[in-house]
């Protein structure tokens, strides 16, 4: 019903939005990830909304492209997952690093994000597979089996490498690589960055 709200920012109190559309104030949820690149207070806001009609509330979520807002729609239809852990996945993971996540079924990490246990990151792993592109990576796990490369980008990430930078190192290594030698490959293609 409202698919897109601009207007004037009023207020921000994560994770909600106060925004002034031609004289009415609309009062919405957003995720962290949206919040942290909002204009400052009096500035004009551009956001795509999904109107959430319940028994007890009518409520509106923001978000700051299509692709969040295509993302927060599909995790509300799994079974058990309701809008506040949506947000809470949107504000943890980006679009591309959830689609990673579902390429590489990486439950791991999924359980960091606050309100995620176990079971509801396997669900959301097996229910969202194949239905979100993963774009950046999928170049990559066509040619490396997906077990070496979680193995590979989880040793880089816990050397402090972000993961821009690893899925950069990942996409130089070849197909029959191991994770040994894929760690080497990629430590040396970020120390050449």
């Amino acid at each position: 019903m409202i698919g897109r709200i601009h207007g004037t920012l009023l207020q921000k109190n994560p994770p909600q939005l106060l925004v002034d559309c031609q004289g009415v104030g609309y009062e919405i949820d957003v995720p962290m990830s949206t919040f942290y690149n909002l204009p400052s207070v009096g500035e004009k806001v551009t956001l795509f909304t999904h109107l959430a009609i319940r028994e007890d509330a009518h409520i509106l979520y923001g978000f700051g492209s299509l692709d969040e807002r295509a993302l927060f729609r599909q995790l509300i239809r799994i079974t058990g997952i309701g809008a506040r852990i949506a947000l809470a996945l949107l504000s943890g993971l980006s679009v591309t690093e959830m689609a990673q996540a579902v390429a590489l079924q990486e439950t791991a990490r999924l359980t960091k994000i606050p309100g995620i246990g176990k079971k509801t990151a396997e669900r959301l792993l097996l229910e969202l597979k194949g239905k979100l592109d993963s774009g950046t990576l999928s170049a990559v796990s066509a040619t490396v089996p997906n077990d070496t490369l979680s193995d590979i980008q989880n040793a880089l990430l816990a050397l402090g490498y972000s993961e821009k930078e690893t899925l950069v190192a990942l996409k130089q290594i070849p197909g029959d690589c191991n994770v040994s030698d894929g760690i080497k490959m990629a430590l040396k293609a970020l120390s050449k960055g």
